[in-house]
């Protein structure tokens, strides 16, 4: 289908950026337009104004800030992967990223978008959300941090306030001693997950003493299996890690769709929740 008509405005600056958003209350933000422009086409958004803030140059980039890597908006997927400064500080971000659909998204797509899109199926709000990142907002009146907890309101729908844009996001390092993997269940490498898991694992002496998870289309938004998460405290590989992995689903309210039912989402989550547990801890 063909978009509703819209205006479109590249500014030069945030502070440009900010001006036209106060212009309309219909004005979307555009970044790579990996999610937003496949809604356009079906109509299922009517912006009346996009403000493209994609080649903002203070909005780019992966930096090393001590405690945690502060990753732009608009880096692209692409350069999220492949950036040293990712891979080393929160490999898991780095993992998952490199999943997200295909070589041409990722070069398009940009890290801030996928997230501020909030759509519950995408991989890289989980992996935020089980790393206890930081989402930074600006607007005209200023800056404002919300934690990852508090950012995904409902389907679709993020804590961005008309007028703001996101700028970045914080990401704890977790330091030595941790593990990290990413899985999903997926139907084409461009499809959007039926399931997916972003593990952490701290393990010593050969048992697990803290796990973080993020589920990925178990819910409106996505959610931390923190069932799971405490029954893994203590747990040894093996059958303790089985029977801790069997609570991922706990508190979860899949949705059902023509490519699964609710059971057969909450039955992978378990599946793969056990399968990144043990890859993350180092199982043979």
């Amino acid at each position: 289908m063909i978009p509703a008509q819209f205006d479109y405005v590249r500014p030069d600056s945030l502070d440009q950026a900010f001006r036209e958003l106060a212009s309309d209350e219909d004005t979307k933000v555009l970044a790579g337009g990996q999610s937003l422009l496949p809604l356009l086409r079906l109509r299922l958004a009517y912006p009346s104004k996009l403000v493209d803030v994609a080649r903002l140059p203070e909005l780019a980039g992966a930096h090393d800030r001590g405690d945690h890597v502060f990753v732009g908006a608009m880096t692209t997927h692409d350069e999220v992967m492949r950036s040293p400064v990712v891979r080393e500080g929160c490999p898991l971000v780095a993992l998952a990223t490199a999943t997200v659909a295909d070589p041409a998204v990722r070069h398009r797509g940009t890290f801030g978008g996928s997230l501020a899109h909030a759509d519950p199926a995408g991989d890289l709000p989980a992996v935020v959300l089980a790393l206890d990142g930081v989402f930074v907002a600006r607007s005209a009146g200023g800056e404002r941090e919300i934690p990852a907890a508090r950012f995904f309101v409902d389907y679709l729908e993020s804590a961005l306030l008309p007028g703001e844009i996101l700028t970045g996001v914080k990401i704890p390092k977790l330091g030595d001693g941790w593990g990290y993997h990413y899985e999903k269940f997926h139907r084409t490498a461009q499809a959007w997950p039926i399931v997916g898991v972003a593990v952490a694992v701290r393990r010593t002496n050969g048992a697990i003493q803290e796990a973080r998870i993020g589920l990925a289309n178990m819910a409106p938004t996505p959610l931390r299996a923190r069932a799971a998460e405490s029954a893994l405290q203590g747990a040894e590989l093996g059958d303790q890690v089985r029977q801790a992995c069997g609570e991922a689903a706990e508190g979860t309210a899949p949705p059902a769709d023509l490519h699964a039912q609710p059971d057969y989402r909450r039955h992978l989550a378990r599946v793969l929740t056990h399968r990144a547990v043990r890859t993350a801890a180092g199982a043979p």
